[in-house]
């Protein structure tokens, strides 16, 4: 098997007395599409900023791309594209110069940096955009912008940092529609997300973090079989029947999980939990029966919903 990419075993980072990072390990393989799912806080990002060679381990070991950051951070950052939490182009210049000038510090000749920007513009489907100057775009096109410019060294691993935040549902699913095209191409990719929906589509393998630490790990399919159950019911009724109803509802499916507007019931089989709510006389005000999904298994394993 080929060596991992990312290698981490006990891996810590401390700012003085808070622990961000708390002993994670893991490992992510040459063309995996790896995240890291959790809120805000979990350790998410100061993991990233470990990975991409900005931020030292407090303790623990790390490796990437088979050296040692401590002392070969400059070798491993020029094999790196880094798309951060936050867009950082340069607003005096045009599109294609944040390309072709970002294309430069990694040594290409002006030939070959403007070749690598019109190939990165049509790829990101800015082409038309080309000499626009960056700030009449769209938050959508400044992120695809950004991961463009993350490719133009051809990195051998591309890191995002909670690439999708603020952008409307259009721009997500083309954004999420490119980085799929990356993972076509064999490209190894690691993001962090707070958006589950996110996670399931673009993730071969992730872990759930919460408060530095890891609390689970596995494909999506792996984490909701092993935390949820096949199907979710979710009840609404009055708000000031939820509090009374909890104990109504034990032995229904497996579990029964209380939100502020909500009852979540876990079960096998949706429609036969639906009956036995019905047959125990409550009458919610709607009901809604589907599969589990990402947030159901960190609403388990953590107790609360993830916050944007």
């Amino acid at each position: 098997m080929a060596e991992p990419l990312i290698q981490a075993r006990g891996l810590v980072k401390r700012f003085g007395d808070f622990t961000a990072v708390d002993g994670i390990d893991l490992e992510v393989a040459p063309g995996e599409a790896f995240g890291f799912l959790g809120p805000n806080g979990a350790g998410k990002s100061s993991t990233m900023r470990m990975i991409s060679c900005v931020s030292m381990p407090s303790a623990g070991e790390l490796r990437i791309l088979g050296r040692d950051p401590r002392v070969e951070g400059p070798a491993i950052r020029a094999r790196l594209g880094v798309c951060p939490q936050l867009d950082n182009l340069d607003p005096d210049l045009n599109v294609r110069e944040n390309l072709t000038t970002y294309a430069r510090y990694f040594g290409l000749s002006r030939a070959q940096a403007r070749a690598k920007a019109e190939e990165l513009l049509e790829f990101a489907q800015l082409t038309e955009k080309a000499s626009s100057l960056v700030e009449p775009l769209s938050g959508g096109m400044k992120r695809r912008l950004t991961i463009a410019r993350a490719m133009v060294n051809d990195p051998d691993l591309v890191l995002l940092d909670e690439p999708t935040t603020g952008l409307d549902p259009q721009a997500r699913h083309l954004l999420w529609e490119r980085l799929f095209r990356l993972k076509q191409r064999g490209v190894t990719l690691v993001l962090t997300t707070h958006y589950m929906d996110e996670a399931e589509q673009l993730c071969d393998r992730l872990v759930v973090m919460d408060r530095g630490r890891i609390v689970a790990e596995g494909s999506p399919r792996q984490l909701i079989e092993a935390y949820s159950s096949p199907e979710v019911v979710e009840l609404r009724f009055g708000l000031d029947e939820l509090a009374g109803l909890v104990p109504l509802l034990q032995g229904v499916g497996e579990r029964v999980d209380p939100l502020p507007d909500r009852l979540l019931l876990y079960a096998k089989d949706g429609d036969a939990a639906v009956n036995e709510v019905h047959r125990r006389g409550l009458t919610p005000s709607s009901v809604l029966v589907r599969r589990s999904s990402l947030e159901d298994v960190f609403l388990h394993l953590t107790g609360r919903t993830l916050v944007d």
